[in-house]
C-alpha cells in the first residue's frame, strides 16, 4: 500500500507522462494487462486512458488492470489512470519512495 506521500510523489511524476494505453469499447482485454504488465517491469509507472466509446469507467479500468498486472492505481482523474508496481530488481521511480 501506498501513503500519502507516496502517492503525491509518484503522481507528479506522472504528471509529465503521456499515456502508454487506452482502454476502448471492448474494455481490458488480457493483451492489454500483458502489455501493461511489461511496461510495468521497465518503467514502473504507467498512465492508462480510457476512450469515450469504452463501456468502462477510467476507475472499473484501472482496478481491472491493477487487479491483472499486480500494481496499486496511484489516480485516476478524468478519462486517466496511474498504476504503480515497483520493481525490487532495478528501481527507477522508487529510488526515492
Amino acid at each position: 500500500m501506498l501513503n500519502s506521500k507516496q502517492r503525491a510523489y509518484l503522481k507528479g511524476v506522472a504528471a509529465n507522462l503521456d499515456p502508454a494505453f487506452q482502454v476502448g469499447k471492448g474494455g481490458v482485454t488480457p493483451e492489454q494487462a500483458e502489455g501493461v504488465e511489461k511496461y510495468l517491469i521497465a518503467h514502473e509507472i504507467v498512465k492508462v486512458k480510457v476512450l469515450e466509446n469504452s463501456l468502462m469507467s477510467a476507475r472499473e479500468a484501472a482496478e481491472e488492470l491493477a487487479e491483472a498486472t499486480g500494481s496499486e492505481v496511484v489516480i485516476v482523474i478524468g478519462s486517466k489512470a496511474v498504476l504503480f508496481r515497483r520493481n525490487p530488481e532495478k528501481p527507477s521511480v522508487s529510488q526515492n519512495l
